[in-house]
């Protein structure tokens, strides 16, 4: 059981890194911390980069949810 458990989050662990990665970078990123470039436009994801998105939380939800269960069967 552990040692499926650990083999799943090393694939979890891999899959959200690259899905990291793949995801397009934020330019305008200066604006969270307050320096606006006035342009006072938020920027939506929208297509594919949502259903992306939306996929990296539900990688990152699970891969702390089989973290912890690691941890309370040990």
């Amino acid at each position: 059981m552990i040692k499926s458990l650990s083999i799943a989050q090393l694939i979890l662990a891999v899959l959200l890194i690259a899905l990291i990665l793949i995801q397009r970078a934020n330019t305008d990123a200066s604006g969270a911390l307050g320096a606006d470039g006035g342009s006072g436009t938020i920027l939506e994801k929208r297509g594919a980069e949502k259903v992306l998105h939306r996929f990296t939380v539900v990688v990152a939800i699970l891969f702390v949810a089989s973290l912890l269960s690691h941890i309370f069967l040990n």
